[in-house]
């Protein structure tokens, strides 16, 4: 059986953990790759909501194992309160089923010391990160000098490495940030303990998946964030740290291309992000709210993670079909079609205008995107609720009419809908 891959296709939150879960149903392993708990996955079955950040969304599914692969910077405590979050639940977490790789990279108190102190630094040009530390983590891993998953397998080694490496960062924020520096001995007390619970865990990544994909079995490969947050092809320098596009999903799991088989593109039906950046297609006002909801319901535009309300606006067609070039998608999948219901037009950007110019393809520099104008067509709205469809062509002509405009301009086939927060809501073609 082949790897698929499950891609965001905007900048994050467009229902990548839920897709996951329906998904997951099919499979038997599913390994996220890349980000760290900066990234927020809230799965809905029935009356219960489940909100995870570095755990993989399969784990509510008792037959599969889910792997936090090497791609991925994870803070320790987070899994830990997540582990413990799910067990109470029910939810069996055991080294069985969860997973991490030997070669996952860890996050520490230094990293989001120098995360928090870095925003505040820059004032009014902060980006906007969740001051979760993944940054500073990612360039660790980058400048060769971070801390491996496997160091908590070896705790005189782990205890050794955590205390040189609280002192260094004890310089930066020191005499770069003027901030207090840290406890490094308390630091390297409180990892050993983490070591205790997540060694059992720990695994080589890449060769389990290998074994696995020679067996037969079926894998899910789940990201973090979006396309437009890619730290190579995203709005630079509002981006992540990582690659969360199809091409992250190899170097974050240890695997080779000829493994691939579903590129699942995951949109939302509108657009929103989290921090600063260019976005075109960004309202405000009444339209915004109405895109966004009050904050009341888990499923309203608000950060998971940070519960920051997003920024909203209509969908963006120009980023879509870069998004299926970047990823080679085969199919799209779209969520909270619902929310548009009740629309009596739905406008939709289609290109951008940019000095006079029309732009049909997204600008390389991001500068040029700020300046950027949308192009919008009006495609008719519907009336009816549609959170009871279950097949495509029950939905309103209208909203079939949405959908095919969707996959006709992005040239990529619209498999599932999503028409509410529940597993049971989801149409399929």
């Amino acid at each position: 059986m082949p790897l698929d891959i499950i891609i965001g296709t905007q900048w994050g939150d467009e229902g990548k953990g839920r897709i996951t879960d329906l998904l997951a149903a099919q499979a038997n392993i599913v390994a996220r790759y890349s980000g760290g708990d900066n990234a927020g996955h809230t799965i809905t079955i029935g009356a219960d909501v489940f909100k995870l950040h570095l755990i993989p969304s399969g784990i509510v599914h008792e037959n599969v194992v889910c792997l936090i692969g090497n791609g991925v910077v994870m803070n320790p405590a987070v899994v830990l309160r997540e582990m413990d979050a799910l067990t109470a639940r029910g939810v069996d977490v055991s080294p069985a089923r969860l997973k991490i790789s030997t070669n996952t990279h860890l996050v520490t108190p230094a990293h989001i010391a120098i995360d928090r102190a870095s925003e505040r630094l820059k004032g009014s040009d902060a980006i906007g990160t969740t001051q979760r530390g993944i940054g500073p983590a990612y360039t660790d891993k980058a400048a060769r000098s971070g801390l491996r998953a496997s160091l908590l397998a070896d705790p005189e080694a782990l205890a050794d490495a955590m205390y040189d490496h609280i002192a260094a960062k004890n310089t930066v924020l020191r005499h770069l940030y003027s901030a207090e520096p840290l406890d490094a001995e308390a630091v390297a007390v409180e990892y050993l303990a983490y070591a205790r619970r997540l060694a059992p865990h720990l695994t080589d990544g890449s060769l389990l998946l290998h074994n696995a994909l020679r067996n037969g079995d079926r894998i899910l490969a789940e990201g973090a964030q979006g396309t437009m947050l890619d730290i190579d092809h995203g709005t630079y320098p509002f981006v992540t740290s990582s690659a969360p596009t199809a091409s992250g999903a190899l170097v974050g799991l240890g695997l080779g291309p000829s493994v691939v088989g579903r590129v699942v593109g995951v949109a939302k039906a509108f657009s929103s992000r989290v921090g600063g950046g260019p976005f075109a297609t960004e309202l405000d006002g009444d339209e915004a709210h109405r895109l966004r909801g009050s904050g009341a319901n888990p499923w309203d535009e608000y950060g998971t993670t940070t519960g920051r309300p997003r920024r909203v606006g209509w969908l963006d067609l120009v980023v879509l079909r870069y998004a299926a070039r970047i990823n080679g998608l085969t199919e799209l999948v779209l969520t909270k079609l619902d929310i548009l219901s009740g629309l009596p037009e739905i406008p939709v950007c289609v290109a951008y205008r940019y000095q006079g110019r029309r732009l049909d393809h997204l600008p390389g520099d991001p500068a040029i995107l700020a300046q950027c104008m949308p192009v919008y067509v009006n495609l008719p709205g519907w009336k009816t609720e549609i959170g009871d469809v279950r097949r495509m062509r029950d939905l309103p002509d209208a909203a079939q009419g949405y959908i095919n405009f969707v996959a006709d301009v992005v040239e990529t086939p619209v498999r599932m809908v999503s028409v509410g927060p529940a597993r049971s809501h989801t149409v399929y073609a």
